[in-house]
């Protein structure tokens, strides 16, 4: 089985699996009942997302360097203990199940999920793109 990192609102790939929102917040304006059935997410697991404070930051990285530091504070939320013990439950059910996990932003490489898909391989996940 695998992993995928997905944006969250886009159809879903044959064979996907589960979809997980690792945002801080629903979708705006998307009723409860919509959010699997609008391709956003069959689970919320907010505690992947990174935190409020975080999430300004790397909305406001203009530079290299401003998203570099984004993405060590964002590491260093995941290292702790129940980010890190859910990281690896992720990666763990990425080699039995069928699953994404995802965020709203278009591009990839600006989001949290770029750095997602890191610490998930890092943990040997089995990722698919």
């Amino acid at each position: 089985m695998s992993l995928r990192i997905v944006r969250l609102g886009s159809p879903r790939a044959e064979g996907e699996g589960l979809r997980i929102g690792t945002v801080r917040r629903p979708p705006r304006g998307v009723p409860k009942s919509e959010f699997a059935s609008g391709d956003w997410y069959d689970v919320w697991f907010p505690e992947l997302a990174p935190s409020a404070e975080t999430v300004k930051q790397a909305q406001a990285a203009q530079t290299p360097a401003e998203w570099k530091a984004f993405q060590r504070r964002y590491r260093s939320e995941m290292n702790e203990a129940h980010a890190s013990h859910s990281l690896d439950l992720l990666a763990a059910l990425s080699h039995r199940s069928a699953l994404s996990v995802g965020c709203y932003c278009e591009n990839e490489a600006h989001c949290h999920r770029s750095v997602l898909r890191e610490l998930l391989a890092e943990r040997g996940a089995d990722i698919v793109d």
